[in-house]
C-alpha cells in the first residue's frame, strides 16, 4: 500500500514537472526605470508605483522634472469609477447597482515613441443593495472598487511586462 502511494506521488510529481509548470514570478521589463505621470492624489497611480517599486530591477523616477531620465513614460490618461443601476424592485426600489473602474493609459519613452498605444481597461462587478444595510453597502462598495483597481494594477503589470523593445 505504501509503495503504491509512493509510486503514485512520483509520478504525479513527474506529470507535474514535465508539464512546464511553474510558480508565477516577478515580471521581468525591458526598461529600468519609468516614470509614472499620474495625479498626485490618484490610488492607482500610488498602487502601480508601489507594485513596479517593489521588484528589484525597475526604478520609479517620482520627480516630474527628472522626466526625460526615465526610460519610458507611463501616461494614465483617465481613472473613473461609476456606479449604474441595474435593477429595481417592483416598487421602483434600488436592488442592484454595477460599479465600474475605467483606466485608460498609455505608455512611450520620453521621446515621443509609442510603446503601449491608448488602451483602456474596465473592470466591473455587481452589487446588491438594501436600504436597510446602507453603511454595509458602501463599506462593500469601497472593498469591491479596492479590488477592481488591484486586478487593474496586475493588468497593467502583466502588460509592462510584455513590452519586449524600447
Amino acid at each position: 500500500m505504501v509503495r503504491k502511494r509512493t509510486l503514485l506521488v512520483a509520478a504525479a510529481s513527474a506529470a507535474l514537472a514535465g508539464c512546464g509548470f511553474q510558480l508565477r514570478q516577478a515580471p521581468r521589463f525591458a526598461f529600468s526605470s519609468i516614470y509614472v505621470a499620474a495625479p498626485p492624489n490618484s490610488a492607482l497611480g500610488r498602487e502601480l508605483r508601489r507594485s513596479i517599486a517593489s521588484g528589484d530591477s525597475v526604478r520609479v523616477v517620482d520627480d516630474p522634472a527628472a522626466q526625460a531620465a526615465a526610460q519610458v513614460v507611463f501616461d494614465l490618461l483617465a481613472d473613473q469609477r461609476e456606479k449604474v443601476v441595474v435593477g429595481l424592485s417592483a416598487s421602483g426600489q434600488v436592488r442592484e447597482f454595477q460599479l465600474r473602474t475605467r483606466v485608460r493609459f498609455r505608455l512611450r519613452t520620453p521621446a515621443g515613441k509609442e510603446l503601449i498605444p491608448e488602451t483602456e481597461l474596465l473592470q466591473q462587478r455587481d452589487i446588491s443593495f438594501s436600504e436597510s444595510a446602507v453603511l454595509a453597502k458602501e463599506a462593500e462598495e469601497n472593498l469591491l472598487y479596492r479590488d477592481m483597481q488591484t486586478d487593474i494594477v496586475q493588468q497593467l503589470m502583466r502588460r509592462l511586462a510584455a513590452v519586449k523593445t524600447i
